[in-house]
C-alpha cells in the first residue's frame, strides 16, 4: 500500500491531531515522520489495509487520517497508532498523546504548549486573549481541521479559559 495524498482525502475522512508538548526540529521530525510513515504504511483494521495519510505543521502538529468510506481504523488499530507514537516520544524528545495541553500562537509566530491551568495564568496575565490564535486538537474529521483547527481563542471552546 501507498500512502494517500493528505490533500486528497475526504473532508469526511476520521483525524486524530496529536501535539506535540514541546517543538520538535527538523532532525527529530524526520525521524518522526519516517517512523509514522512505515507504520501508516503496514496499518490494517481486521486484516484490511487502510487508507491512510499524515500532515505535520508548526514543529508541533501530527495529523493522521484515515478515509473510512474504503476502510474505517478499529480500535485495535487506532490503539496500535497510540502505542507507536508513544514509543517515539523518547526519540523526538516530547510527548505526542499527553492531555491537558493548550497549543497557542504568540504574536512572533512561534507555538508554545501549555497545561490548562497555566494557560489561564497567561490569560490572567495579559499574555494572552481571546484574539490569541489557538489550536483545536479535540477535532476528530478532516474537514474540521481544515477550517477550525487555528481559529482565535474566542471563537473556540479556549474561550471557556478566558
Amino acid at each position: 500500500m501507498t500512502l494517500a495524498a493528505f490533500d486528497a482525502l475526504p473532508d469526511d475522512a476520521r483525524c486524530w491531531i496529536f501535539g506535540a508538548s514541546a517543538p520538535v526540529d527538523d532532525i527529530d521530525d524526520q525521524r518522526l515522520l519516517a517512523a509514522v510513515d512505515g507504520f501508516l504504511l503496514q496499518w490494517k483494521a481486521h486484516g484490511a489495509p487502510l487508507t491512510a495519510s499524515r500532515d505535520w505543521r508548526d514543529e508541533h502538529f501530527l495529523v493522521i487520517a484515515v478515509d473510512q468510506n474504503q476502510e474505517g481504523a478499529s480500535g485495535c488499530s487506532i490503539d496500535g497508532l497510540f502505542r507507536t507514537l508513544k514509543g517515539l516520544e523518547t526519540v523526538i524528545g516530547a510527548s505526542l498523546i499527553e492531555g491537558g495541553l493548550v497549543h497557542f500562537r504568540d504574536p512572533l509566530g512561534l507555538v508554545h504548549a501549555v497545561r490548562r491551568d497555566d494557560f489561564v495564568l497567561l490569560v490572567k496575565h495579559g499574555e494572552v486573549n481571546a484574539d490569541t490564535p489557538v489550536f483545536d486538537t479535540t477535532l476528530a474529521t478532516l474537514g474540521e481541521y481544515r477550517t477550525k483547527f487555528e481559529r482565535r481563542a474566542r471563537d473556540s471552546w479556549h474561550a471557556a479559559l478566558l
